[in-house]
């Protein structure tokens, strides 16, 4: 039986070979085999981040999802916000990431997509459930396919983003997790002066740990940004959904503090916005939306339910303190 602390609010999530182990992963693969068919979904999207244990989690997943009689379009190795822009132009509504997001090496877990977010709460229950329940149907065994998204994702974002006649300098560090092999890219395709601190992917993260929000893990940024006179450094987290930012001068840009940032070119632009505050947020985010006109409204914290609150408000932007950004 598996352990219940692997199932948390908005994901699973353990030590790999001892909380996850195989044969936990397999009946995961299975159970959301089964989820997904219950709720109308037969093909699978599957993508994984660069840590140690992913490729085998991604072959035991890929082994379960076949057994069950589902299709299989695998990304390889992508940072999140790529499987989940994936799931869009693909037009595939289920799906497993593979990742521990900014949790030490010997974890891993995986997000699992059903619609349009990731499941949470009680629907992660379900699937416990499932597991426990086993009695997995046996079916004819589905398809694998191979797909590159990367391509595709960085089109989109270059269409999107437009920067004016000054250039920023710009440090990119990737602390050797997953977006490694994208992120100094696509700044080089926005057109930045770009400077790669740790962007060689390796899961041993031999420089310092991928959490950009802490900060003993910025210090290689801040003095890199500092030394080459950049105007920003841009520190990513293991799977690419968080960052952590400093300005010129080497200072930590918090998660609210960069709120406000945007909220200064949104709101004017839409004025009477939702303008949904994570709780954890200062005071001085709110006061700045209120100043905006804009009217704050406080909410939980998690992405899951964040990104369930923008799409029930018609909310365009909203942040965590964790480095989490929604646009």
């Amino acid at each position: 039986m598996s352990n219940s602390n692997i199932y948390r609010q908005y994901d699973i999530r353990g030590i790999v070979n001892q909380e996850l182990t195989d044969d936990v992963m397999f009946d995961i693969g299975r159970a959301f085999a089964l989820y997904a068919r219950q709720h109308g979904y037969h093909k699978i999207l599957l993508g994984r981040d660069n840590r140690l244990s992913s490729p085998h989690y991604r072959d035991l997943l890929v082994d379960a999802l076949l057994q069950s009689g589902c299709d299989i379009v695998d990304l390889g190795m992508v940072i999140t916000p790529m499987f989940y822009f994936a799931s869009r132009y693909l037009e595939i509504g289920a799906g497993i990431m593979i990742t521990a997001s900014h949790n030490p090496g010997e974890y891993n877990g995986c997000k699992l997509l059903l619609g349009e977010s990731t499941i949470y709460g009680d629907q992660i229950m379900d699937i416990k459930q499932l597991i426990e329940k086993k009695g997995f149907p046996v079916l004819s065994s589905g398809n694998l396919t191979n797909y590159d998204i990367g391509e595709a994702y960085m089109q989109m974002i270059t269409e999107k983003i437009k920067l004016g006649p000054n250039k920023p300098k710009v440090v990119v560090d990737c602390g050797n997790g997953s977006a490694s092999p994208f992120a100094p890219e696509l700044f080089a395709r926005l057109g930045c002066e770009t400077i790669a601190l740790f962007c060689d992917s390796d899961p041993t993260f031999p420089n310092h740990h991928p959490d950009p929000v802490k900060p003993e893990n910025l210090q290689d940024l801040i003095r890199l940004v500092k030394q080459s006179q950049a105007d920003i450094g841009i520190g990513i987290d293991g799977d690419g959904d968080r960052l952590g930012v400093v300005d010129k001068d080497g200072n930590m840009i918090w998660g609210d503090q960069l709120m406000i940032l945007f909220w200064r070119d949104i709101l004017p632009r839409y004025p009477g916005l939702p303008s949904i505050v994570e709780v954890k947020c200062s005071q001085s985010l709110i006061d700045e939306i209120e100043r905006l006109g804009g009217t704050p409204l406080i909410y939980k914290t998690g992405h899951s339910l964040i990104k369930a609150k923008m799409k029930e408000t018609g909310a365009i932007f909203t942040g965590e303190m964790s480095g989490h950004m929604f646009f």
